[in-house]
């Protein structure tokens, strides 16, 4: 039986992320781009070496189109998931302990992660990851690139192709980027976490 990729479910409604992530750009970018990884990676797979693997298998692995589509299906599914409209504010726990190891302070944590996906040439990502000693650390990765091909487990990722924020912030990456530590949902990092 081969594996079937299908679309992430949003566990919250198209315009719950406003105002910061519009349900226009929702729309656009999880409805079509997504939908087009989706599309095209099932079509890729079939009779292929990936036919009965995990996404997460081929997004570490794959080259060529399965590796570029796996590696977006995969990192807009751990996008859209992170963020919740009333999510946890802050982390606690282990994770909140690694962050003030890693990085001194949350605050240094954003600073650094909003430097890494503002100053990211192009298109791709900026992840927050750990390491198998859960060592944190922050990772710009062009197109569709992910932590998964480096050994790292991924927790929270900015995506910075313009697709992501055109709509809303147009040219100005920065303002979005800021903007998107007030949709995160620290109870969906903690989880990636452990």
């Amino acid at each position: 039986m081969s594996t079937t990729i299908t679309m992430p479910m949003l566990h919250y409604s198209v315009e719950a992320l406003e105002p910061v992530i519009s349900k226009e750009t929702i729309g656009f970018h999880y409805g079509k781009h997504l939908q087009t990884y989706v599309n095209n990676l099932n079509n890729l797979i079939l009779n292929s070496e990936f036919t009965d693997a995990t996404l997460e298998e081929m997004a570490a692995k794959g080259q060529g189109g399965i590796g570029n589509n796996a590696g977006q299906v995969l990192n807009h599914s751990l996008y859209f998931e992170q963020f919740a409209p009333n999510g946890k504010a802050e982390p606690t726990g282990a994770l909140a302990d690694a962050i003030v190891k890693s990085f001194g302070s949350l605050d240094e944590l954003k600073t650094k992660m909003n430097t890494a996906a503002a100053t990211l040439f192009g298109s791709g990502w900026a992840w927050l990851c750990a390491d198998a000693e859960g060592q944190l650390c922050i990772q710009q990765m062009a197109n569709a690139d992910n932590p998964l091909r480096h050994g790292l487990k991924p927790l929270l990722t900015f995506d910075v192709w313009e697709h992501a924020y055109y709509l809303d912030y147009q040219n100005r990456r920065p303002d979005y980027i800021a903007a998107l530590w007030n949709i995160i949902d620290w109870d969906v990092v903690e989880a990636r976490f452990l």
